[in-house]
């Protein structure tokens, strides 16, 4: 239990943050829609519902991805979380197929709705409070892309290094991206069928949130099958050659791969030495690059193999070709 209790503590925050949040929101959304029967409300009160759970089961899997390795899991439990992820959407899914299903018998059998002042309050107090853990997301994600932004530049920085972000961070943020847009599209809807008699806006509404839901499980799953696979980080490979190059006594570099496995990345090297070196200088060499590779981030664990100089120079004939 108390092992439990210390993983917990470096779990996802923003994960945890979002998970709270959406729990609240669902809550109050929930209890307008008793009250008013507004399709787009309920379609935003699944949307929550659905996310709220969503970053909770993703907060325990990124927390137990933090496990120690064991006899019987020598590799460690990284992977866990892409696991969680790949369950996770399951119940996005759920909650997408519901919110079009009713959105689509709104467009069919349109009915006005009652609360519009209490729906527009509910609605717009949630895109605000979605918008903040939105906002949170964005800065962890420039934080793990070791990026620093300030003002309207923090929103397109976050874009454009979603791909570096930790995999509960990059979920939160596209669900609550949703969620935010949703939102307005939501506020929108409800406005529209009141002031007219186009009450099938917020059938439209419902079936458009749903889709951007289904968006996002698709993109997670993807994203997730491949971190569960073991993927092949090429930037981070580029970058760890390019460190190792400078080493004065490698002459080149045989093979490099990094595997992601959840937030951690792994490291397997092939070097070409002299093969004059002794033993002692090779394992100096071994010691000085590991050090190096280990301070950047997300590096959990190196391994390096030595071979003796064939005289080719395979790292820069493999990059000149990328390159072309």
């Amino acid at each position: 239990m108390l092992e439990v209790l210390r993983l917990l503590k470096h779990g996802n925050k923003s994960a945890m943050l979002a998970a709270i949040v959406n729990a609240v929101i669902s809550i109050i959304k929930g209890i307008a829609f008793f009250f008013t029967g507004n399709v787009a409300m309920f379609a935003e009160t699944m949307h929550s519902l659905g996310d709220a759970a969503n970053q909770f089961f993703v907060f325990i899997g990124s927390a137990l991805s933090k496990k120690a390795p064991t006899d019987r899991f020598p590799n460690g439990f990284g992977r866990l979380v892409n696991l969680v992820l790949l369950g996770a959407v399951l119940i996005v899914g759920i909650m997408s197929y519901e919110t079009i299903k009713e959105g689509f018998h709104h467009i069919v059998k349109p009915t006005a709705s009652e609360g519009f002042l209490i729906n527009v309050l509910v609605l717009g107090a949630a895109v605000i409070l979605e918008g903040f853990v939105l906002f949170k997301a964005m800065r962890e994600i420039l934080h793990d892309a070791g990026e620093e932004a300030k003002g309207p530049s923090i929103f397109f920085k976050s874009f454009k290094h979603l791909g570096k972000a930790k995999p509960a961070t990059k979920l939160v943020f596209m669900e609550d991206t949703v969620a935010t847009l949703g939102g307005l599209l939501a506020v929108v809807a409800v406005t529209i069928s009141h002031f007219t008699a186009f009450h099938q806006a917020e059938g439209i509404a419902s079936v458009l949130i749903g889709i951007m839901m289904f968006f996002v499980v698709g993109k997670v799953f993807l994203d997730n099958a491949a971190g569960a696979l073991g993927e092949a980080d090429e930037e981070m490979e580029e970058k760890i050659g390019n460190i190792v190059m400078q080493d004065p006594s490698v002459k080149d570099i045989q093979d490099i791969t990094v595997v992601k496995e959840g937030e951690d990345l792994h490291v397997e090297l092939e070097i070409e030495v002299d093969p004059t070196l002794t033993v002692a200088e090779a394992d100096d060499i071994k010691d000085r690059l590991e050090e190096r590779i280990m301070a950047e981030k997300g590096v959990a664990d190196v391994i390096i193999e030595f071979d003796e100089d064939d005289g080719v120079s395979k790292w820069e004939e493999d990059n000149k070709e990328e390159t072309k």
